[in-house]
């Protein structure tokens, strides 16, 4: 039998064939073709698709097309259950449904970063849920590492593909935005992330998923903070300016904040470390 659907399978349309080959038809022949092109294509090959809206084989309500190839074929199976909860999770952005979902789509998504042949993404991807059937069916009361070969077999996974895609050549708007921000701390603006999102011309829900892989492995805010504290330390060292004067030049709404922001960033109040940073000065000069 003939299942056709998007290319570019990531979470659902890998864990749909996947599901398809192991437990209903082992022979089935998976096809991806662009969006527009499945209900076409789907007709001149007898294929049946699935993952597409307004078919048979695909989402209702909050349960994604694997609920429904469970459902369908009467699949009678606690490990498949189990997976199904981290495949809904993971492909519908909701990591509440499972623990294991953003494992998951972290390690889907990295997968589908460097491989961009959807035919040998999916023979890697029915590897990975052979071991997630696995540990579903036999290991899933085991803790941590005490589950032992899925486990080793799904950190060999990231460290040989999700790792090599952050050794990749930082993006462009990555430059853009950093000259942005330095704007901000030189001339004491704000700059929010939508504000980032709308200059590089970015969807702020990615601009914010990705940030940390480029800056320090910090959220966009956290950034931010990172680098006024930074200034103010300079600022300290090199200037006679109070500290409220101080927490006003590196974007601080007032000293309060500014003083809570430093000591959870440094360990220390900003006044004690001026002082040590005014007695280091008067010894060395001594």
């Amino acid at each position: 039998m003939k299942w056709i659907t998007r290319e570019r399978p990531k979470i659902d349309r890998i864990a749909c064939p996947w599901l398809i080959k192991r437990f209903i038809d082992a022979d089935a022949e998976i096809i991806f073709v662009p969006f527009e092109q499945v209900l076409i294509k789907a007709e001149e090959l007898g294929a049946t698709p699935f993952d597409l809206p307004d078919v048979e084989y695909t989402h209702y309500e909050d349960q994604c097309t694997f609920d429904y190839f469970i459902k369908k074929h009467q699949l009678k199976d606690l490990a498949l259950n189990r997976i199904a909860a981290i495949v809904r999770g993971a492909d519908t952005d909701r990591h509440d449904f499972s623990p294991q979902s953003a494992g998951l789509e972290a390690i889907f998504s990295g997968l589908a970063y460097n491989i961009k042949d959807d035919q040998e993404l999916l023979e890697l991807g029915m590897t990975i849920y052979d071991g997630l059937y696995s540990w579903a069916k036999h290991l899933h009361q085991l803790k941590h590492t005490q589950a032992g070969p899925v486990e080793q077999m799904l950190l060999e996974v990231f460290h040989k593909y999700i790792k090599q895609s952050s050794a990749k050549k930082a993006p462009e708007w990555t430059k853009e935005l950093k000259e942005m921000i330095q704007d901000q701390l030189d001339t004491n603006m704000t700059l929010s992330l939508q504000q980032a999102s709308d200059e590089l011309e970015i969807n702020p829900a990615y601009l914010s998923r990705e940030f940390s892989k480029y800056f320090d492995n910090l959220s966009f805010g956290d950034y931010i903070r990172k680098l006024r504290i930074e200034k103010s330390i300079s600022l300290m060292t090199d200037t006679d300016y109070s500290l409220t004067e101080i927490a006003y030049l590196t974007g601080f709404s007032d000293q309060s904040h500014f003083n809570r922001i430093f000591k959870k960033q440094t360990g220390q109040n900003p006044s004690i470390y001026k002082k040590s940073i005014l007695k280091s000065k008067k010894d060395t000069n001594s």
